[in-house]
C-alpha cells in the first residue's frame, strides 16, 4: 500500500512537469506547530515557551493548471508534542492533493485530503507497542501567496481516522491509560520555490 502510494504520489509529479506552462514542480520548507487538545491552550502554552510543540517539514510539490490547479506534494514532516511526562516525538511522510483557485492576484486557496505515512515515532526514550495506523488519512486547508517563483502557504491539518499510541512499561501519570492521540492537529507554516 505505502509503495503504490508513493509511486502514485512521483507520477502525478512527473506528469505535472509537462502538462502546464506555468511553473509545474518546486521544493518547500517550513515549520509546524503541533496542538495538544485544545488549540486556545496550546497557544497560551506555547507563549510562555516558544519552542514547544515546534516541528520541521521539507518536501517536493508538482502543480497541474493555472487558475485552478491540483498540486500534490511529497513531504517528510517532523513533529513534537510536549506533555508534562516528556515530548511526543513522530516522523512522517505527508503527501497531500490539493484542489486550489486563484482568488486575487497572488492569493490563492486550497483543500484537499493528505495521506499520512508514520515511519517512526517517540516518548523521551519510552517504547511504544504499537500506534494503531501507520497509514492515515487527513485533511488540508490553507491559503497561500506566490510572488514570482517564491510562495508562503499557512495552512490547517487535521487527520480523520482516531489514531493512538500505546506506550509499554511506563510510570506516566498524566496520559490517560498510556495513550497518546497521533492524528496531525496543527499549523503548517510552508515556504516554496518553484522551478
Amino acid at each position: 500500500m505505502k509503495r503504490t502510494l508513493l509511486t502514485m504520489a512521483m507520477a502525478l509529479m512527473g506528469t505535472g512537469l509537462f502538462a502546464q506552462t506555468g511553473p509545474a514542480f518546486g521544493i518547500k520548507a517550513g515549520v509546524n506547530y503541533n496542538a495538544n487538545g485544545d488549540y486556545f491552550e496550546s497557544a497560551e502554552a506555547a507563549a510562555q515557551d516558544p519552542g514547544r510543540n515546534v516541528g520541521y517539514h521539507l518536501g517536493i510539490f508538482g502543480k497541474l493548471g493555472n487558475r485552478v490547479y491540483l498540486r500534490p506534494e511529497l513531504v517528510y514532516t517532523a513533529t513534537q508534542s510536549d506533555y508534562d511526562d516528556g515530548d511526543f516525538k513522530m516522523k512522517k511522510l505527508d503527501i497531500p492533493v490539493l484542489l486550489g483557485t486563484k482568488i486575487i492576484g497572488p492569493l490563492h486557496v486550497f483543500a484537499g485530503p493528505a495521506f499520512q505515512v508514520i515511519l517512526d515515532t517517540e516518548f523521551d526514550g519510552i517504547s511504544i507497542d504499537n500506534v494503531e495506523n501507520d497509514f492515515t488519512v487527513g485533511l488540508n486547508i490553507g491559503a497561500g501567496v506566490n510572488l514570482g517563483r517564491f510562495g508562503v502557504d499557512l495552512r490547517y491539518e487535521r487527520g480523520f481516522s482516531e489514531n493512538e499510541a500505546t506506550f509499554i512499561n511506563t510510570n506516566i501519570t498524566n496520559l490517560e491509560a498510556d495513550r497518546v492521540d497521533t492524528r496531525p492537529d496543527q499549523l503548517i507554516l510552508s515556504f516554496s520555490l518553484a522551478f
